[in-house]
């Protein structure tokens, strides 16, 4: 068991270590031997879990959509909401989303690298949720699911890509926001509008009482223990 986790632990480090390396220099630039650096393991170690650089670009692209994860929302259009700011949020420091990002765009990345993977798995992953609003009556007879994922996945990462260019990302949450103004309008029952929070901070909001959550989570499993 302790061999399992020193495994499992020695795998999300150098995960983490490449996205800051594949972050920092895209995909042709970055080599195995920068990643080794970066985590500060063996060779040997890195090969157990990864055959290639081509593996290892493909490892770092599919763990973006489960860093896009929040707690469950009654309203579904909210959770839907939060999924972008936490995602905005935590793009501003976990490198390994960094990575994950900058390869999904990286034209360079060569056919064995899916980098278009994250597109289609985040527009799979959000037409449920919408199809959950559908179904508790949050959205307006006309809207269609899809096209509204896939619009609204287009628009999220152009909306990305023009903050990490212009302010380094800095104004990422607030762009966030203005973006939701206009598609909630144009989705939601207009009685809805005025519960959903899409305020800029709404991604460290969430964040924080995850944390909480947890926290408190595991102070109740070791009281019974």
């Amino acid at each position: 068991m302790a061999r399992q986790e020193r495994a499992v632990r020695t795998r999300r480090l150098i995960l983490e270590a490449a996205g800051a390396v594949f972050d920092e220099h895209g995909y042709t630039a970055t080599t195995i031997s920068m990643v080794l650096e970066r985590a500060d393991v063996t060779k040997g170690a890195l090969y157990f879990h990864f055959a290639s650089k081509e593996s290892l670009a493909q490892a770092v692209l599919d763990e973006q959509v489960a860093l896009g994860a929040v707690p469950p929302q009654a309203c579904k259009l909210q959770e839907l909401v939060d999924m972008t700011f936490v995602f905005g949020q935590r793009l501003l420091s976990n490198s390994l989303l960094k990575g994950s990002v900058r390869l999904a765009v990286d034209q360079s990345a060569p056919p064995g690298v899916d980098h278009a993977g994250p597109f289609r798995q985040w527009v799979e992953h959000l037409v449920v949720v919408l199809e959950r609003a559908r179904e508790q009556g949050e959205l307006l007879p006309t809207v269609q699911p899809r096209q509204t994922v896939e619009l609204l996945v287009g628009a999220f990462a152009g909306l990305q890509l023009m903050s990490r260019a212009l302010t380094d990302r800095e104004d990422l949450a607030e762009r966030i926001s203005v973006l939701w103004g206009h598609i909630l309008p144009s989705i939601a029952l207009p009685g809805l509008l005025i519960g959903i929070d899409r305020r800029p901070d709404r991604g460290i909001r969430v964040l924080a009482a995850a944390d909480a959550a947890a926290d408190e989570q595991a102070a109740m499993d070791v009281t019974a223990r």
